[in-house]
């Protein structure tokens, strides 16, 4: 995210609000990332599962790790902040658009129901980004990217998980996510979906959450640790000497938190 180095501002104030607005999304779209591959990893074993990243299963307690597929960590390396808007844009609009190819690719790879959910609504929001940076570039230039779509030829209305994020209108939609600053994003998103005609449009909100699901633990790698009801009833003890209610105060999908619940429920 070059969003935090970018210099004058309020000079060209609507390309500042589209970026920042993307990269809130995108900071998103890491827990997303997560969630789904901690999703996958519950109840994995090393046994038959023949790991390309073995780092996963050795160091990484059955949760992501901020690694690629190879095991290499994420690093100031994958930042580029040229100084120059239309070569940023234009290296935005670049990467969106690899990025879906390589969704693309992962998608067809699984099977696993987590997996395609996951990049089946990651290529419909990645395909707003790659429409948001074009028509950035398109404001600044006078260049006409509306021929470049669709890049790559990725037909997402054929995609079952891509589908009803589309149906809902989210192949047109850039959200965000504050309450008063970044409002004239609307100056440069806007105008016809390069692909469907429809009017672009900016939503003055973050989009609508849902409470995590609470993963189970681990106990044949001690994730937490290799008694996990033991840690719940200290945890216990200490909410009660702070004062604070028996049950937890955090909000999840499944479970209160008590002993019982984190140790019997596994994720559905």
């Amino acid at each position: 995210m070059h969003h935090h180095a970018f210099r004058n501002r309020q000079g060209a104030r609507p390309f500042f609000d589209l970026i920042a607005s993307i990269a809130a999304e995108e900071y998103g779209h890491i827990e997303l990332v997560a969630t789904a591959i901690n999703t996958m990893l519950t109840g994995a074993t090393l046994e038959g599962a023949r790991p390309r990243n073995s780092q996963q299963f050795i160091s990484g307690g059955k949760s992501a790790l901020p690694q690629d597929s190879m095991g290499k960590p994420w690093s100031g390396d994958y930042v580029t902040a040229t100084g120059d808007l239309v070569e940023d844009l234009t290296h935005n609009f670049f990467l969106e658009t690899g990025a879906r190819n390589n969704k693309l690719k992962v998608y067809e790879m699984v099977d696993h129901p987590a997996a395609r959910a996951l990049t089946g609504y990651l290529l419909v929001r990645g395909g707003v980004h790659q429409v948001a940076y074009a028509r950035a570039v398109e404001k600044l230039t006078g260049a006409d990217l509306m021929k470049m779509f669709p890049s790559p030829r990725i037909a997402t209305d054929k995609i079952p998980e891509s589908r009803p994020h589309i149906e809902r209108g989210d192949h047109l939609r850039l959200y965000r996510f504050s309450p008063e600053d970044y409002k004239e994003i609307v100056a440069v998103f806007n105008g016809p979906h390069p692909e469907t005609g429809e009017d672009l449009e900016v939503a003055d909100r973050a989009p609508e959450g849902v409470p995590p699901h609470d993963l189970p633990p681990e106990t044949d790698v001690f994730a937490p640790d290799y008694a996990p009801e033991e840690i719940a009833k200290i945890a216990e003890k200490l909410r009660k000497s702070a004062g604070l209610p028996k049950t937890p105060t955090g909000v999840v999908a499944n479970g209160n938190g008590s002993v019982v619940d984190k140790v019997k429920d596994p994720v559905t």
